[in-house]
């Protein structure tokens, strides 16, 4: 069932999570599946619906502070500072995880994953359960993430015990996830660029491959339509496919025309943060035109395009050839 997210369904959304069922609600960033973190059956039917491999951890939100002391075993210096620049916003930090997170939500690693979303429904949610609420994106494991309720209803719709509606996410890609375990490493890049994280701890770590998942998002294949996915540089090097029943996803707005099937534009002045934002709508619909191929065109690497790019590259798998 879908609703628009109001206070009434706000709080029927909570008796739902209390009675440990599952709920799509809408963050910052995509749209969570949300079920009590501390609920090991609840939990479990995440993993279900998604068909979510148990090896791949979850991320736990909360709506006050005080949980975080429950969840975790050690707040460190540097989590403090990150907390009081970035929470509530689109940072994930990977903390010694305490005995009441179940090992299922961490996959049964020491560490568990937390945020404070930013969004007023999430939070408001999170308030109504009286518990964290463990949420990956709200779509089958490995395809692409929900930044519209539409999204939600398409993919799961008749999985799950209801979807809050709260209109499009504003960032549109996952938060970034950091963890302060040792040296602090950026273990997915996301809705909080990495430069803003340095101006507050310093130089950090980006790891690029791990034969140990740690945090979500760190499957080589990720993010994927079913239709396949090609990186290109340049504009001229799509102007040579042959292109008729490609489709095509710019960064930006060219002064020619782009002749395929099916053309998306993440922003039409070369926005980063509006790219971000438009990204997973733009592959859906792509998905849905019935083209062969999609051809994606490279973002720069800095701020979001950091977490465009890291998007691009698991929906693909290798560049354009």
């Amino acid at each position: 069932m879908r609703v628009i997210a109001n206070d009434e369904n706000i709080k029927l959304a909570g008796s739902i999570i209390k009675k440990g069922g599952l709920v799509a609600f809408p963050t910052e960033t995509v749209y969570g599946l949300g079920a009590d973190a501390l609920n090991p059956y609840a939990v479990a039917k995440i993993f279900e619906v998604k068909n979510r491999p148990k090896f791949d951890p979850l991320i736990v939100h909360i709506s006050k502070f005080n949980w975080l002391e429950k969840l975790t075993e050690k707040i460190d210096e540097q989590a403090l500072k990150l907390i009081e620049k970035f929470w509530p916003g689109p940072l994930t930090l990977v903390l010694p995880k305490s005995e009441i997170v179940p090992d299922i939500v961490t996959a049964g690693l020491k560490s568990v994953a937390i945020r404070m979303p930013s969004h007023p429904v999430a939070l408001a949610l999170i308030d109504s359960a009286e518990t964290p609420i463990s949420a990956p994106s709200a779509n089958p494991f490995g395809y692409i993430s929900p930044t519209t309720a539409d999204h939600v209803e398409k993919q799961l719709g008749d999985k799950i015990d209801l979807i809050l509606d709260g209109g499009k996410c504003p960032i549109g890609v996952e938060s970034t996830v950091l963890s302060l375990l040792d040296e602090p490493t950026i273990l997915r890049p996301g809705g909080l660029p990495i430069e803003e994280i340095e101006k507050v701890i310093g130089k950090v770590k980006i790891q690029t491959k791990s034969e140990k998942i740690l945090s979500p998002g760190q499957l080589q294949t990720h993010y994927s339509p079913r239709t396949p996915v090609k990186i290109f540089s340049s504009i001229e090097e799509i102007l040579d496919k042959r292109i008729e029943n490609a489709g095509i996803l710019l960064f930006k707005k060219y002064d020619f025309e782009v002749k395929a099937k099916h053309v998306e534009i993440l922003s039409e002045k070369g926005d980063l943060v509006e790219a971000a934002s438009n990204l997973f709508s733009a592959l859906h619909r792509l998905d849905e035109a019935g083209v062969d191929v999609i051809y994606a065109q490279e973002v720069p690497e800095v701020g979001l395009g950091i977490a465009i790019m890291d998007r691009l590259r698991k929906a693909s798998g290798k560049k354009i050839e």
